[in-house]
């Protein structure tokens, strides 16, 4: 069986999305729900930190409020394509992937925005990758008894998942996005100076073990000189340059 973990500050939407899609699954599974409109929790690490040592089976599935399962076989598909997957740390439904050491490209089946549009190239099989974008993924419980999320590194609501995802990695566990197609509503990017702060943690945490962080958010160098490949490659600048 899988657990299934959301955060959740809008209950209508949790109700009318998230929930609405659950309720056509034909799996059984285990929901806990994560109720933050108070702002109980001052980061995901901590409510998903929370919520994970509560779960009760093997696969772990952290998922955002605003996420359409979309179609009924949308669990099962998902437990049976982990658990086929070798030495498992993440599995999630976008990232980006190189193939032959040219421009990564972000690869997934989601849709998202209002008409739904592609977020990415769409994938037929499991591809390994570096990070996986934390709208929906998936960790093994063996490995969260292991790694919990950083709460110190991730203070706030920003790239705890890609943290979690390059920690596995220096475990020796393997992280994919596998072809599984959901709505996601409002995906959206968010640059503000929070996400900057956590971002230069992430870079300083892991300099020495990675040359570029892949995000779905954007590429960046963890090099002293030259942080960042893409559109907001100046204002992280800017921002590193002020602290």
């Amino acid at each position: 069986m899988i657990t299934v973990i959301c955060v959740h500050n809008n209950q209508k939407i949790l109700d009318d999305v998230l929930l609405k899609s659950l309720k056509q699954q034909n799996i059984e599974y285990e929901l806990i729900l994560i109720d933050n409109s108070d702002g109980k929790y001052k980061s995901a690490a901590e409510a998903l930190n929370y919520g994970a040592k509560k779960a009760k089976n093997e696969i772990i599935m952290f998922v955002h409020q605003d996420v359409d399962l979309s179609y009924p076989n949308c669990l099962r598909d998902i437990e049976g394509m982990v658990l086929d997957l070798d030495d498992l740390g993440v599995a999630g439904v976008a990232g980006y992937y190189s193939k032959d050491h040219k421009k990564p490209i972000m690869y997934s089946n989601i849709k998202d925005g209002c008409p739904p549009k592609d977020v990415g190239v769409n994938v037929d099989h499991p591809i390994e990758v570096q990070t996986v974008d934390e709208c929906l993924f998936i960790v093994p419980r063996s490995l969260f008894n292991k790694l919990e999320f950083d709460e110190k590194t991730c203070p706030d609501w920003h790239l705890y998942g890609a943290d979690y995802c390059l920690d596995s990695r220096k475990l020796g566990k393997s992280v994919y996005i596998i072809p599984i197609e959901i709505y996601h509503v409002s995906r959206s990017e968010s640059f503000s100076e929070s996400y900057y702060t956590t971002l230069k943690n992430v870079v300083e945490k892991h300099r020495d073990d990675y040359k570029t962080i892949n995000t779905s958010c954007g590429i960046w160098r963890t090099g002293r000189v030259g942080l960042g490949l893409n559109i907001i490659e100046d204002r992280f600048l800017r921002f590193m340059n002020l602290r």
